[in-house]
């Protein structure tokens, strides 16, 4: 499915983008190693028009102290002119589903389309970019997800994988987007709420992988994500959730769970082939792949167990234009 590019508009221009969730390999993408994603049908809504000042929501105050707002100015927005950024998400913040991402796509794009539009491939560098110098660190998997829509796959080149989105890159290093298929699955997204912070974490992690063991745990999330990508390419719904587990496993070992996570886990058995942290971890979400005809007795386990869940598929379309 090949999208077109963000075409050109006049203000006011309103964007929308959908978040996403890791099925595998997150932390070791950062290490080039692959990763399995969809972005999924919670949408974050930004409109942008003109304004004596730049304003954020209808308010000058926040925009000083807005990371992603402030590096998209310096970045993108060439024109001077200043905006009134008014965003509207049903995507939780600091949930592991990509509400930053979101948020900047939505930005960015709505931003180029009164430039002249802009491909996507293009928005995808452009995007990653502001995310990692907002974050200080990450891999491109959710700003493409919010881009692309759809299932997703960064480093990999099996036969399960279709051509090249793009290639993101970061000084030496290089990701490759791909689209995946669809195996036509329902999956449950559940927000613990706990927010969860994606710099710490990912820098965390990154010290693990720096070690002396790094090499042997990336070989290992490698061959979970490459055998997941494989399971799902086949519609095996089982072989997929038992890959979940133990990409949980080692996201157990190398620190990134939580009591919290575990609990939300441990709910969602007797209604899923699968579960385990979507994201960063610490706190945020987990990733459900229900029992065929248990998608109700799985959202409704996981909200008597305190979560916010969602049942959710693949955004069909990445960011546009509304």
């Amino acid at each position: 499915m090949t999208q077109p590019p963000i075409p050109a508009h006049a203000l006011p221009v309103v964007a929308r983008a959908p978040g996403k969730c890791i099925l595998f390999g997150e932390h070791a993408v950062v290490r080039g190693q692959p990763e399995v994603l969809l972005a999924i049908d919670l949408y974050t809504q930004v409109a942008i028009r003109p304004s004596p000042e730049w304003r954020l929501n209808g308010h000058a105050g926040p925009v000083a102290d807005h990371r992603y707002l402030q590096t998209a100015i310096r970045e993108v927005w060439t024109t001077g002119t200043p905006l009134d950024v008014t965003a509207v998400s049903r995507i939780p913040k600091a949930s592991g589903m990509g509400s930053s991402a979101a948020f900047v796509s939505g930005l960015v794009a709505a931003m180029g389309a009164v430039q002249g539009g802009v491909d996507r491939a293009t928005l995808a560098q452009q995007v990653f970019t502001i995310e990692r110098e907002a974050q200080g660190v990450g891999s491109p998997g959710d700003t493409s997800a919010a881009i692309a829509g759809g299932y997703l796959t960064l480093n990999t080149d099996v036969a399960a994988v279709g051509e090249a989105l793009w290639t993101v890159t970061a000084g030496e290093e290089r990701w490759t987007v791909r689209r995946i298929a669809d195996p036509g699955w329902v999956w449950v997204v559940a927000y613990s709420g706990l927010p969860k912070a994606t710099g710490p974490k990912v820098q965390a992690v990154g010290e693990r992988f720096s070690s002396w063991e790094g090499p042997d745990l990336l070989r290992r999330f490698s061959e979970v994500a490459v055998a997941g990508l494989r399971a799902m390419a086949q519609e095996d719904r089982t072989e997929t959730g038992r890959l979940l587990e133990e990409n949980q496993r080692l996201l157990r070992e190398v620190g990134v769970s939580h009591p919290r996570l575990e609990a939300l886990i441990e709910a969602t058995q007797p209604a899923a082939v699968g579960a385990k942290v979507t994201g960063a971890g610490g706190g945020g979400s987990i990733v459900a792949l229900p029992k065929p005809g248990q998608e109700t007795d799985l959202v409704r386990r996981l909200a008597r167990a305190g979560a916010v869940p969602f049942a959710t598929g693949p955004a069909a379309r990445g960011v546009e234009l509304v």
